[in-house]
């Protein structure tokens, strides 16, 4: 950041009051509008999430810029709070809106947690960034699995 600032380290460090402001202004000076779609069907909303997640997630960029957070994230509280309220806070928020409208049109149960959806989705993209689960794409590994999750229970 220095270097490409043209300034010493010094000159970087003595805006910040800590690392972790740093880091949350450099996660907020990256980040992107996040727009809620709002294609009319939950099927179409969440295939423009999880195409947006993978185009941001799973470039070689991404995949480094994942690393480094969760990697800081275990053993620095502070960064964990910053890059749980910059970062994924506005995501679970823009899903859970996704879900209240397709409440809305009966396409889900008015009991689903949409907090647990997405943690559960959170999670899965996690793994597939560290292991090859399958060989079909990401964003249809996640659809499959959220078919699994949101099937209405037999009667």
């Amino acid at each position: 950041m220095a270097v490409r600032a043209g300034v010493g380290k010094p000159t970087i460090y003595r805006r910040y009051k800590s690392k972790q402001e740093l880091v949350a202004d450099a996660i907020e000076s990256c980040r992107q509008e996040y727009v809620v779609p709002d294609t009319g069907s939950l099927w179409g909303d969440i295939d423009a999430l999880i195409n947006s997640a993978a185009q941001i997630t799973f470039t070689p960029l991404g995949r480094q810029t994942v690393a480094m957070m969760i990697s800081t994230a275990s053993s620095n509280p502070q960064f964990a709070q910053v890059y749980w309220t910059k970062y994924l806070q506005p995501r679970r928020q823009a899903f859970a809106v996704v879900f209240e409208r397709a409440k809305q049109r009966n396409e889900i149960q008015a009991d689903l947690d949409p907090d647990l959806v997405f943690d559960l989705i959170s999670g899965i993209m996690l793994y597939a960034l560290v292991f090859q689960a399958t060989t079909e794409p990401l964003e249809g590994y996640i659809r499959r699995t959220l078919h699994l999750l949101l099937r209405e229970p037999p009667s």
